[in-house]
This record gives C-alpha cells, sequence and structure tokens, in this order.
C-alpha cells in the first residue's frame, strides 16, 4: 500500500512539474513575446480580475465534497446534482458581480468582452476542480493526476498549431487565439472529467434541493472569506497597475509586470504543491497528538533551501534569465527595449523576496488551517487586504510596476510573520537557536557562492548551474537539510496521505 501511494504522489508531482513550469515559460511566454507587453498587460490585468472573485464560483464546495465524498462515498450520486446546481447558480452570481464590478472600474467595451471570455474560463475550471474532487474522493488518484494537467496539455498542444504549424501567420497571433484555446482545453477536460465520474453513479435524479445548497453555502462562508481575502492580497497588483496608471502606460507596465511575475509563478506553482500534501499530512498529525515539531522544522527547512535557492540564483542573474527569456523582436527599438529588460529585471529581484515569504506562509497558513484557526487566518488576510491597498495607491503612481512589485515584498512578508507568530504560540512551536543558525548560515554561504561564480569569467548558464547545485550541497554542509529526515518526511506523508 505504502509503494502505491508513493507511486502516485511521485507520479502526481513529476506531471505537475513537467507540464505546467512548461506552460508558464513555454506558451505563456512565448504569446507575450508576440503579442506584446501592451496587449498581455490587458489579457494578465483583467485574467487576474476575474480570479479575485472565484472563490464565488466555489465558496468552499470543493473543499466539502472531497472530505464528504472520500468518507460516504455512497453520497456521490445524490450530492453530484445537488452541488452542479449550486455551482450553476453560482456561476450567474459571478458573472453579474464580474461585469458589474468591471463596468464601475471603467472597463470598456473591449475589455468587458475579454472579460466575458476569461470568466467563462474561470467557470469552466471551477467545474473541472469540483468534478475532479470526486475522483479524487474515490481514491483514483492517478486519473486524478492526469487530469490535473489534462487542460495544459490540450492548450499546450492546440497553441503549438497556432504558433507553429504555419497555417497562421505568427505576427497576427492574437491574445484571443490565446484565450480561445483555454476555453477549447477546458471544456474537453470538463467533459472527460464527467464522464469518469458518471461511471461510478447510479442513475441521477435532477432536482433542486435549495435547502442542500444554503446548507453547504454556509458551512463553507469562513473558508470563502478566507480564500476570497488572500485572492485579493496575492492577485490584486495587477489589476491596480493598469487601473491606476495613465491609459498610455498602464498597460505596457501591467505586461513588464507580467514578464517578472511569471518566474515567480512557476515556482510558487512549485511551492502550492508541497502544501497540497502538508495538509492531510498536518490534519492528521493534529489529531493524534503526535510530534508535530519536527514536522514543522523539517517541512519549513525543506521549503526555505528549495526557495532561498530559486531567489537566491534568480536575484543574481534575473537581467540574464530576462533576456534569454524575452529575446528583442526585431520591430523593438533596442532603447526600449533595453529599459524593459532592465525594469522586469528589477522587479523580479523584488518578486523573489515575496516568492520566499509566500511560501512559507504555504507552511504556517496551511498548518492553521489544518487545525480550524480560520477567524486568525481570515484576520490576517483582512491586514494583506488593506496593507495591500493602501501601498498599492501611495507606489504604483510614483514607481509605477516596480512600486506594486516592492508593495507585494511588503504584504508577503506581513503576512507570512504573522502567520507565523501566530503558529508559535498556539501550537507552542520551539524550533531553537541550532535551527536558526543553520538557516542563516546556509543563506549567507548561498549568496557568498552565488556572487562569487557570478564574477567568474564563465559563461552565465553554467555558474547558474553550478550555484543551484552549491545551493544544494551548501543545504547540507550547514546541516540545513538531513538526509534521514527528509527519508522520515517522505514516508510520513506516504502514510498519513494513505490513511
Amino acid at each position: 500500500m505504502n509503494n502505491r501511494f508513493l507511486k502516485n504522489i511521485i507520479f502526481l508531482l513529476f506531471v505537475n512539474l513537467l507540464v505546467k513550469p512548461f506552460w508558464i515559460l513555454g506558451i505563456d511566454r512565448i504569446v507575450q513575446n508576440l503579442v506584446g507587453d501592451a496587449s498581455y498587460g490587458t489579457y494578465l490585468a483583467i485574467f487576474n480580475f476575474s480570479y479575485l472573485f472565484y472563490i464565488i464560483l466555489d465558496i468552499g464546495l470543493t473543499n466539502f465534497n472531497s472530505k464528504n465524498i472520500a468518507q460516504n462515498n455512497h453520497l456521490l450520486t445524490k450530492h453530484f446534482v445537488g452541488i452542479n446546481q449550486a455551482k450553476i447558480l453560482l456561476s450567474f452570481i459571478y458573472f453579474i458581480i464580474i461585469f458589474l464590478i468591471g463596468w464601475l472600474i471603467g472597463y470598456n467595451t473591449e475589455q468587458l468582452k475579454l472579460l466575458a471570455i476569461v470568466g467563462f474560463n474561470q467557470v469552466l475550471l471551477s467545474f473541472i476542480l469540483y468534478v475532479r474532487s470526486n475522483i479524487a474522493a474515490l481514491l483514483l488518484f492517478k486519473t486524478d493526476s492526469i487530469l490535473s494537467v489534462l487542460d495544459r496539455i490540450l492548450m499546450i498542444l492546440i497553441c503549438s498549431f497556432l504558433l507553429w504549424s504555419g497555417l497562421f501567420p505568427q505576427n497576427n497571433f492574437s491574445i484571443y487565439w490565446f484565450v480561445y484555446s483555454q476555453t477549447i482545453s477546458y471544456l474537453i477536460t470538463l467533459v472527460v472529467a464527467i464522464a469518469i465520474v458518471l461511471r461510478h453513479t447510479n442513475k441521477l435524479k435532477f432536482k433542486f434541493n435549495f435547502p442542500f445548497i444554503l446548507m453547504i453555502i454556509k458551512k463553507s462562508l469562513p473558508y470563502a472569506l478566507l480564500v476570497l481575502l488572500m485572492s485579493f492580497y496575492n492577485r490584486l497588483e495587477p489589476v491596480l497597475i493598469e487601473r491606476i496608471l495613465p491609459q498610455d502606460i498602464s498597460a505596457v507596465q501591467a505586461g513588464i509586470y507580467a514578464k517578472a511575475y511569471r518566474l515567480f509563478d512557476a515556482g510558487n506553482n512549485i511551492s502550492y504543491l508541497f502544501s497540497v500534501i502538508l495538509l492531510p499530512l498536518f490534519a492528521s498529525v493534529i489529531k493524534k497528538g503526535e510530534d508535530l515539531q519536527s514536522l514543522v522544522k523539517q517541512s519549513t527547512t525543506l521549503m526555505l533551501t528549495m526557495t532561498c535557492i530559486i531567489a537566491v540564483v534568480c536575484i543574481f542573474y534575473s537581467k540574464n534569465l530576462m533576456e534569454l527569456l524575452y529575446p528583442r523582436n526585431e520591430n523593438e527599438l533596442v532603447e526600449i527595449y533595453n529599459i524593459r529588460i532592465t525594469e522586469s529585471s528589477r522587479i523580479l529581484q523584488i518578486l523573489m523576496g515575496s516568492f520566499v515569504s509566500i511560501s512559507i506562509t504555504y507552511i504556517f497558513g496551511t498548518l492553521l488551517t489544518a487545525n480550524g484557526n480560520l477567524k486568525q487566518l481570515n484576520i490576517v488576510a483582512a491586514i494583506g487586504v488593506i496593507t495591500n491597498l493602501t501601498l498599492n495607491f501611495i507606489f504604483i503612481p510614483i514607481f509605477e510596476a516596480k512600486g506594486a512589485a516592492f508593495t507585494s515584498l511588503c504584504v508577503q512578508f506581513v503576512t507570512c510573520a504573522i502567520q507565523f507568530f501566530i503558529a508559535k504560540r498556539i501550537f507552542n512551536l520551539k524550533l531553537g537557536r541550532a535551527f536558526w543558525l543553520s538557516i542563516s548560515s546556509f543563506i549567507i554561504l548561498l549568496i557568498a557562492a552565488t556572487a562569487s561564480l557570478k564574477s567568474l569569467n564563465i559563461h552565465w548558464i553554467y555558474t547558474l548551474l553550478i550555484s543551484s547545485l552549491s545551493g544544494i550541497i551548501i543545504a547540507f554542509i550547514t546541516k540545513t537539510l538531513d538526509f534521514k529526515e527528509l527519508k522520515n518526511l517522505l514516508f510520513a506523508s506516504v502514510n498519513h496521505i494513505k490513511k
């Protein structure tokens, strides 16, 4: 049984780490290079705006369903119809809200058209995640792992065809092609997922059950509020850049921010997958009263090691990475290109600080979620939203996209610190001086090694790779990482997920 679950975890991580970074750093990046910073910046702002209210589409239904069906498989037939009816109702509410707010903040006809398509994609994604929760609850983990990347694989195939088949000129590539490819991919994935679920259900009865819908909504509201607040302080920057700055530079600045944010997003996907595995593990350890101190320490050191290596390397090689990912278009003036690359590289350096903070938040936020401390998390998230809005309205008019990046750094650091101290107080966490000494030594030596290697007269790609490898070696030398502890953490994860 252990081997089965270990294989499922490895398979899930493998397919996600293979497909999603390729989508972000491959297709998504190429599309921005083709359509330009202004067009992509507008898309990113509208996408993030639609995502701010994504929780309205779900309000915790997926989490409720996943836990409920896992414990009571026989309820799948009954709940499948009822929850889908609730989600259809929520989809109408979602569209009313995003269009009303979009109109109030000044979106024009073209922007509202794009919002309609992007919003529809969010609706499809919401249904996919709900249907997948049934598949995971039935313990069809490998099937769920494939479905978790099926939409991205289809998008890669469709966009690759549009980009490189030769039937469509690249210089005429439209952001709408990109968005419609997502729509088609989501539709196909949803149909496949529903077909899989229907194989495990009895005859469905389509009867509207309003009391059932109301009961689920009431149970989900605290979680829904938390996700809504976190979405605001995590996704607000591109929206505010596009809305606050003058119209002649807003879309371009949002596009410049998007270039740096793409690497941040790719790294964040890795950290998020780690938190998904930790949630059931923390919940099980807390319930059984087992050794939580050791688990928190092991997961924190592993997360810090991974994120610090990525962050330090990206900070030192920010301009090289931006030039590699975004080569100059032959129609783009050299001076404008250099200015935008320099701006995006500085934004990347700032966002990497946010990356470390948000990754640690995945540890302590997940720990508090597993313990049911939603009230404290909602207060922290509310502080994050207020801080985000206040600083963005101060910094964006002065520093443009760099101001938004600096705001992200401040907000993520503040929320990370607050969550750490709340968790420390609730669980009486004592990481110890040795822990902090090893972490400090690791970071100092990592920075020194990366700076020394970058100064060598060697091609930057080689020194970047050596720096990354050196970081792993330094982590073991400073005892930030330990082979025995990593092995224990891995098998603990397998055993608790199995149960």
